[in-house]
């Protein structure tokens, strides 16, 4: 199965728990089942239009990335320039996020508004064949459109999230028995909605990879890149009290305990390389 049904599959059960959950919720606090689901139906509708619309642009903010034109960087412009162009799609703004922990995202609702970002950490760390297979991962994003469904996904997860608090919030000022199992659901449901995002993250994560192999023509140098970003990141990693757009950089860029790291955004750096480095023995023109 391919990494985009693989990710349609999970985002469909993902859906699907959210209505459970609403109308679980639903029957039990408002004595209507119907109402409850169409509720939080409209609750998530509200949230993913403001995910839409604007979380590039407090993902930006956040970073303090800056866009920036040609004359500023050349090296990095004209290296999304080329990478933009061999992809096929329209050329993506250009920012540069004040850090020198090497490392890169993309965000943006579809090609017209992307943003492909790179840290000042990342411009003195690569050289230009690794730098180009970076950005073409990001390029892959928007042209997979991941910068969508991920913040549809985590939309989902955070309302599932919310809405279990919720309950445990109604339960504590309310004396109405509660059944066993229905706590049991409460519990286990924001696990098993964070547990869902973070598969379908590392499934756009293999199908960047991918695409900006293609795109750039050297899986080699991409291999080599994440190897290098994920040594550096470890021992230099952004200092941040957020943590929640960990996902939309190429490597994790937090500090991450072992605890942490079975619940990463990202696939294993190992398993991304040994990927690439077949790809690569595959490509007839290496």
């Amino acid at each position: 199965m391919g990494y985009k049904a693989t990710t349609g599959g999970l985002f469909a059960f993902m859906v699907v728990l959210f209505i459970v959950i609403g109308y679980l919720i639903g029957g039990f606090f408002l004595g209507n089942w119907i109402a409850g689901t169409i509720l939080f139906l409209v609750i998530a509708a509200v949230m993913n239009l403001v995910a839409y619309f604007y979380s590039h642009k407090l993902i930006l903010r956040s970073h303090n990335a800056k866009i920036i034109d040609e004359q500023e960087n050349p090296r990095l412009f004209n290296l999304v320039k080329e990478v933009a162009y061999e992809a096929g799609i329209e050329m993506p703004k250009v920012a540069i996020v004040p850090s020198d922990t090497p490392n890169a995202f993309a965000t943006g609702r579809n090609e017209d508004n992307a943003v492909v970002a790179a840290t000042e950490g990342i411009l003195h760390t690569l050289n230009d064949d690794e730098l180009k297979g970076v950005l073409a991962h990001e390029v892959g994003h928007i042209q997979n459109r991941d910068m969508l469904v991920m913040s549809i996904a985590a939309t989902l997860a955070g309302a599932i999230t919310f809405m279990a608090r919720m309950v445990w919030f109604q339960m504590i000022f309310s004396r109405r028995r509660v059944n066993p199992i229905f706590l049991v659901a409460m519990v286990l449901a924001p696990i098993g909605a964070i547990i869902i995002k973070l598969a379908i993250s590392r499934k756009r994560e293999f199908g960047a990879d991918k695409k900006g192999a293609e795109i750039s023509k050297n899986p080699n140098a991409l291999a080599s890149a994440l190897e290098k970003l994920d040594a550096e990141n470890k021992r230099n990693p952004m200092k941040s009290k957020s943590t929640t757009s960990s996902s939309l950089f190429i490597v994790n860029p937090f500090k991450s305990s072992a605890f942490v790291k079975l619940f990463s955004s990202h696939p294993p750096t190992e398993e991304r390389v040994k990927r690439l480095r077949e790809m690569a023995r595959n490509f007839s023109y290496m």
